[in-house]
């Protein structure tokens, strides 16, 4: 199957990362049936950003994933995933302290939207985490402990590189959760802000649920185009996992 046929793959979700709901509904019109998931983070929260998600969601019939990564005491942290769960979104990403987790699991209730921990953002190495006071240790291992952390919280889900992903999946407490990945970038593709990055083949060859991508489909002369050929790896024989 070619890339210009293949489906949409709700494992990739494509990340809205533009100013303002015009050109974010611009865009999504330009992919139109090459992606049905979004990403909407907090640099469109005031241009339109929750009016964008509930047109995208109500009318256009698209996954959501609102990406705030919300850091706040418990009660602050569970009216805001409250107020959020009634828009009816797909997910949402919260810090990976348990503290923040349990919060965020009260507020959503008993509603579908998946609570998804940040362990250590993509764009910060040990030097990052030195100069913000994180203990010493191995980057991939403190991430990985954020994860049993939040997990064991009640999270269903984590945020994290994807050079952490497969010892992420191989924890206990990642059985039925879900694994989503920033940092991804097509072969030949440029890093940018990201430092630990893979391509969408190998994300999900190493137990990835969903990759989140932004720059290499946005910026592309033909997003639509760039979409259906992100698809296509993803299903292709590289990305197939090793006991599949």
């Amino acid at each position: 199957m070619s890339a210009d046929t293949v489906a949409a793959d709700d494992r990739m979700i494509v990340a809205l990362d533009v100013p303002n709901i015009v050109m974010g509904l611009d865009l999504a019109a330009r992919i139109g049936d090459a992606a049905g998931f979004y990403k909407i983070g907090l640099g469109m929260l005031t241009g339109g950003g929750f009016a964008l998600a509930n047109e995208l969601k109500q009318e256009h019939g698209k996954r959501i994933f609102l990406d705030l990564k919300l850091f706040d005491i418990g009660a602050t942290i569970e009216a805001a995933v409250k107020g959020i769960a009634q828009y009816d979104l797909d997910f949402l990403t919260v810090h990976g302290d348990p503290q923040v987790v349990c919060a965020a699991m009260e507020g959503k209730g008993g509603s579908n939207l998946k609570i998804l921990a940040v362990t250590v953002l993509t764009s910060l190495d040990r030097a990052d985490l030195d100069a913000n006071l994180i203990r010493p240790g191995d980057l991939h291992d403190i991430a990985l402990e954020r994860a049993a952390r939040a997990l064991d919280a009640g999270a269903d889900g984590v945020i994290t590189s994807p050079q952490e992903a497969a010892s992420i999946r191989a924890l206990p407490q990642a059985n039925g959760k879900l694994i989503v990945t920033p940092g991804i970038r097509p072969a030949g593709a440029s890093n940018g802000d990201q430092k630990r990055v893979a391509t969408p083949a190998q994300a999900i060859a190493d137990g990835v649920d969903h990759i989140v991508i932004g720059r290499p489909v946005w910026q592309a002369a033909d997003p639509r185009a760039a979409a259906r050929a992100i698809t296509a790896e993803l299903n292709s024989p590289q990305a197939r996992r090793p006991n599949a």
